[in-house]
């Protein structure tokens, strides 16, 4: 597929989101260059934003659109690691739970401050990405996400709406990074980063998260909006959440779970958040949070 017919699949991408992701996964297989491909795939989003306008709608609703853009994008993970000190990498040729979500409300945001340029989004997922904002090597990113929350809550970036939604305390007990080091690169051979991580990790379970237990989501699914980032809280030891998405309510009105799927390889548009929490032993219950409005 040659780079008109892209952009012309992917400016009708309303009507046929999926056909996007496709092109993008063929896109993936045809380019060697990642960071060429991202541009691209960056660009023409960005194009179809400023055609239809998507700055003057809500920010919940901008995240909608563009999540429906990844739809097929291939599960891949560990793009946020590389040789040399820490940086911020974007790829947008293959998305995990994390980077899916991240890189659709950074796009999001600069979509909403009329600033669509890559040097924007780098400094926006920056900005999400790191704690306060800053790149300080690899213990400053936010590796869990019950750290993502509080600091992005911080920030003003979200709002965890989790208590208001009838959620309940969370007991928090991460420590899998610090016991684990042989699957961090970064970690493995530095005993001190491992134990600055262990730290942070302490500095988490002194925090108060809610969740809405496993039970209880179809109860407040009415009251989710499109473009609410959801992290799932799990059973598994060490862990405080195992897999993160964002809603979008559907035509009928449904709050369905968008996300880059591990078991599917791809990023997609599940049942309702319910039903997906539901078909899974580990998974305990949610967190919610809400996107809000950049200042400008």
């Amino acid at each position: 597929m040659n780079r008109r017919s892209f952009v012309s699949t992917l400016l009708l991408a309303a009507a046929a989101p999926t056909v996007v992701g496709q092109n993008l996964r063929r896109s993936r297989k045809k380019n060697t260059d990642p960071q060429a491909t991202t541009r691209f795939i960056f660009s023409q989003a960005m194009r179809k934003a400023t055609l239809n306008q998507w700055q003057r709608r809500p920010i919940g609703d901008v995240m909608g659109e563009i999540g429906l853009l990844f739809l097929g994008t291939p599960y891949v993970g560990g793009t946020l690691e590389g040789p040399g000190p820490e940086t911020c990498r974007i790829d947008l040729t293959g998305l995990d739970c994390v980077t899916f979500f991240e890189n659709v409300l950074d796009m999001a945001r600069i979509v909403k401050k009329s600033s669509p340029t890559f040097e924007a989004l780098i400094q926006e997922v920056t900005f999400t990405r790191y704690r306060s904002g800053t790149v300080n090597g690899y213990e400053s990113r936010l590796h869990y996400t019950s750290e993502w929350i509080s600091d992005n809550v911080s920030k003003g970036v979200v709002a965890d709406v989790s208590r208001e939604l009838g959620g309940i305390i969370f007991p928090l007990e991460v420590g899998f990074m610090s016991e684990n080091p042989r699957y961090y690169p970064a970690l493995k051979n530095s005993p001190e980063s491992v134990e600055r991580m262990r730290q942070i990790e302490q500095a988490i379970n002194a925090t108060t998260r809610y969740y809405i237990p496993k039970d209880q989501i179809e109860n407040i699914e009415s009251q989710l909006r499109t473009g609410d980032i959801i992290a799932i809280t799990t059973s598994k030891a060490g862990l405080d959440y195992s897999h993160t998405g964002m809603i979008r309510r559907d035509e009928q009105g449904r709050a369905r779970f968008v996300h880059a799927s591990l078991t599917k390889k791809k990023v997609i548009i599940d049942g309702t958040i319910s039903e997906y929490v539901d078909g899974v032993r580990s998974h305990t219950g949610i967190s919610v949070v809400r996107p809000l409005e950049p200042k400008i």
